[in-house]
């Protein structure tokens, strides 16, 4: 249920990593609104079975955890990136978005995904700027008329 909402999954092994480290990553998880789960290999196949997740099951073998982005593409990748960066024993296996397998060395494209926040206000500044760009361009032509009148004038007073 949670693959068929899920905007992207990304797949890592985790051996070797403490229980520590791992409730840590759970608790960053569930602030990041990531759906984490350590999971059967074959329970996992059923589950992503006709969902746009298919595509990862060559990727099940080994020990795996799966975190799936629920509000924001970027945030599971994000999330296991950094957790992966302090943790040598963690090894990203694969990540999927819009039904695509990308390899783990790809993580960078898909962490670098803007947030919904932050996408909202590239788009804002992209629609505010020509609209910027015709209000200074408005205001400058009373303030060019003023200077010509202003050049004009002195140059009457500088006659006379």
């Amino acid at each position: 249920q949670a693959a068929s909402s899920a905007l992207s999954a990304v797949l890592a092994d985790y051996r070797g990593v403490t229980v520590e480290d791992m409730t840590a990553l759970r608790k960053n998880a569930r602030d990041n609104k990531v759906y984490l789960r350590v999971v059967r290999n074959t329970l996992l196949k059923r589950a992503v079975a006709d969902t746009e997740f298919e595509c990862i099951q060559d990727a099940l073998v080994g020990p795996t955890i799966i975190a799936l982005s629920q509000e924001d593409p970027g945030a599971a990748a994000r999330v296991l990136k950094d957790f992966a960066k302090e943790n040598d024993d963690f090894e990203i296996k694969a990540l999927s978005i819009g039904g695509n397998l990308m390899e783990a060395n790809q993580i960078d494209v898909l962490a670098k995904l803007p947030t919904l926040d932050q996408a909202r206000s590239i788009l804002m500044s992209v629609m505010l700027a020509p609209v910027t760009k015709l209000a200074r361009t408005v205001n400058e032509v009373p303030s060019k008329v003023t200077r010509a009148v202003a050049a004009v004038r002195d140059q009457k007073q500088e006659a006379a």
